[in-house]
């Protein structure tokens, strides 16, 4: 389809499958760890603690291959465009606090508390924000 008032069509890069499925994974992930920590806070079952800290494993592979992902699409992406660079940073972010969240679940499980239950909030807060922003993109000859 056309815009209206150019000749050319509008495309806006959407992930492909595999990046879809990678970004959109570590949803359900990092979820899985807030709800875990969660879990953990009001039991005091240690072995929430270690379920959070599996999840978040997974949640870290999953976000660093949609990192790369990231970084491919923000060097092919059009100078101008502030999505890609807001979606790279979005994910970059989830990332590393991600990282700094499984720092802190490799405590001993109540020392890790509440700091640890923080950061799960924040990152999952994070991963949805940067999944919606993945996957809402503009398709052809939408408008801006």
């Amino acid at each position: 389809m056309y815009s209206s008032g150019t000749a050319s069509p509008i495309y806006r890069a959407l992930p492909g499958p595999l990046h879809a499925i990678l970004i959109a994974g570590t949803v359900p992930l990092f979820l899985g760890a807030l709800l875990s920590d969660i879990a953990y806070f009001k039991t005091y079952q240690i072995q929430w603690s270690n379920f959070a800290s599996w999840l978040i494993a997974g949640g870290l592979l999953f976000c660093g291959l949609a990192l790369l992902f990231a970084i491919a699409n923000l060097l092919g992406a059009d100078r101008k465009a502030g999505r890609p660079l807001t979606y790279f940073l979005l994910v970059l972010i989830t990332w590393v606090l991600g990282l700094l969240n499984a720092f802190e679940h490799a405590k001993d499980a109540w020392a890790a508390m509440p700091s640890s239950l923080v950061l799960s909030v924040i990152v999952t807060v994070l991963t949805f924000a940067a999944t919606w922003l993945a996957l809402t993109g503009l398709r052809s000859g939408d408008a801006e």
